[in-house]
């Protein structure tokens, strides 16, 4: 079957393709049961689409990402300060190391205080893992490339680029390859299912189901 293109939002079969299919369309029986001709409701559609685009939104990588040490070092580092440590009510220690690590410039493409306010922290919290990432420090590594997933500090799961010193690194990346494949499977799934409905006859035409079949076989219809 040739696709014509001359009238896309119409129909892409031609005229004698459509008459073929609407006499078909009418003559079958479907055990009694008729089939209308009719468009997708509106309410319908914009359901789908608003299912889509809340999927992807809901899905996306970075709104899933989880919190590095790295954005907790700087909570760590307070912790030991005086000022801190003369506070005797946790929640209010922790609103002070908030608030003094507000705005601070840190070497990544990310912003330490939106994730700080994505990811927050009690007192209890901060003194478990405090030790895990003062470890780390001791150590020089970059803390980027560990994920705080609970009270433990671990080495993140993703394989990123290789660094000059040859070590590799382990950011969770804002886009993944998972990401790619869903857009690119909804787009063929779209247009294939256009491409069908086009190629049927318009919504405009309706077919007639005043023909008895009960008498005929199927090869008579």
């Amino acid at each position: 079957m040739a696709m014509k293109f001359d009238r896309p939002l119409y129909s892409l079969s031609s005229k004698e393709e459509n008459d073929r299919a609407k006499a078909l369309w009418e003559a079958e029986s479907l055990g009694g049961m008729t089939e209308d001709n009719n468009r997708t409701p509106m309410p319908v559609v914009l359901l789908v689409i608003l299912t889509v685009i809340t999927a992807f939104l809901m899905t996306f990588p970075l709104w899933g990402q989880r919190p590095t040490a790295a954005i907790y070092a700087e909570y760590v580092k307070s912790m030991n300060s005086p000022e801190i440590m003369a506070i005797k009510d946790d929640t209010a220690a922790m609103e002070k190391i908030v608030q003094m690590n507000l705005g601070i410039q840190q070497p990544s493409k990310w912003s330490y205080d939106a994730l700080r306010e994505r990811h927050p922290v009690t007192m209890d919290d901060m003194r478990i893992i405090k030790p895990k990432i003062e470890a780390l420090m001791a150590k020089g590594v970059d803390l980027e490339d560990y994920e705080v997933v609970g009270d433990k500090v671990v080495f993140a799961n993703f394989e990123g680029n290789f660094r000059a010193d040859g070590t590799q690194e382990r950011k969770q990346p804002w886009w993944d390859q998972g990401y790619t494949i869903d857009i690119f499977y909804l787009i063929s799934f779209f247009v294939g299912t256009a491409i069908v409905v086009k190629c049927l006859p318009s919504y405009k035409w309706q077919p007639r189901h005043d023909h008895d079949h009960s008498f005929q076989s199927d090869h008579q219809i």
